[in-house]
Order: structure tokens, then C-alpha cells, then sequence
């Protein structure tokens, strides 16, 4: 976790290879319709509140045949986590996806003690 200017604002970032289904024929690559992958991130220590998430496609391995849909959200995000997720519809095939993220917001200042 990188800290900017003071101790209180936080960075965390990381990339997920979300799958890879060009392998095993999986449902991204060889199913139609709505699909989507959920990977669970967990962040290297806690926000006080749950922080600014920004997510970004990184890598992108589609085929050539077939419209390219995407859509890849931040969801249920706490001061702990946060649901990457990414879908998918129509006739689509997606082999495989990394996406990047990166987590801003404040966290705790071990100088700053709760008295109450």
C-alpha cells in the first residue's frame, strides 16, 4: 500500500486474471447469452470506510467472429473487499480477461488514538 502526502489517504492496487476459458472451453468462450465472473479482492489492510475503487480491463483475448461485450464493475465494496466482476451477453466470446484495480481512501493513523 502506497500512502500520499499525509497518513490518513491510502493506494492499494492489483490485477486479476479473472479467468481463462479458451482452455477448458469454458462458458465465456463457448456459452451465449448473459455470463459473468466474479473475483473476490481483498484489500492488503483495511479502509475506515470503503474506499474509491477504479477497475480497468488489462488484458483482453476475444474472438475475432463475434461482437465484443463488456462490462466490468467494482461491487459490494467494503472497507475490506470488493467483488471484481465482469459480464458478458449475446454471442460473445471472451477467452480471457485481466483487469486491474486500484483502491483509494483513508485508513488509520497509528499516532491518532481512540479514547473513547
Amino acid at each position: 500500500m502506497k500512502r500520499i502526502r499525509n497518513n490518513l489517504v491510502a493506494v492499494d492496487q492489483g490485477s486479476s486474471m479473472m479467468f481463462s476459458d479458451f482452455a477448458n472451453d469454458g462458458p465465456m468462450w463457448s456459452g451465449d447469452g448473459p455470463r459473468e465472473a466474479i473475483n473476490k479482492v481483498k484489500f492488503g489492510e483495511p479502509f475506515l470506510e470503503p474506499p474509491m475503487v477504479h477497475v480497468s480491463i488489462s488484458m483482453w483475448d476475444t474472438g475475432g467472429d463475434t461482437n465484443q461485450r463488456a462490462d466490468l464493475k467494482a461491487e459490494k465494496i467494503t472497507k475490506t473487499g470488493f467483488n471484481l466482476v465482469f459480464r458478458t451477453w449475446g454471442d460473445s466470446r471472451i477467452a480471457r480477461i485481466r483487469a486491474d484495480w486500484m483502491a483509494v481512501g483513508e485508513v488509520a493513523d497509528e499516532d491518532v488514538w481512540d479514547v473513547d
